[in-house]
């Protein structure tokens, strides 16, 4: 092995209380922004309009919700969006590489 290994846990020094980025508090500041304002601009006696109210922090909360191997939600659906629509590019080496280079002692 060539390389040096990195610690598990590397990038939760580069989040904000190791486990947000910038943008996910920003994100989550906004729904319960919207919420707040939301509440004060409905009705409180509908009960119906108080649960509508409240759905913008409770869907940004649980987008940031952290999950095991993933900062949170977010970051896992962005990977899996990622996997289906970016292209990958697979190297086929075949089964006579070894044989034209020569074959590598192990």
């Amino acid at each position: 092995m060539n390389g040096y290994l990195v610690p598990a846990n590397a990038k939760k020094g580069t989040l904000i209380f190791n486990i947000f980025r910038p943008f996910d508090l920003i994100m989550f500041g906004i729904g319960a922004f919207v919420s707040l304002l939301l509440l004060v601009i409905v009705d409180s006696n509908d009960s119906i309009m108080v649960l509508v109210s409240c759905l913008p922090v409770a869907i940004t909360g649980l987008l940031v919700v952290p999950i095991p191997n993933y900062h949170n939600v977010l970051c896992a659906i962005q990977s899996i969006y990622r996997f289906f629509v970016e292209k990958r590019n697979y190297k086929w080496r075949g089964w006579c590489f070894y044989e034209k280079f020569g074959k590598e002692d192990k």
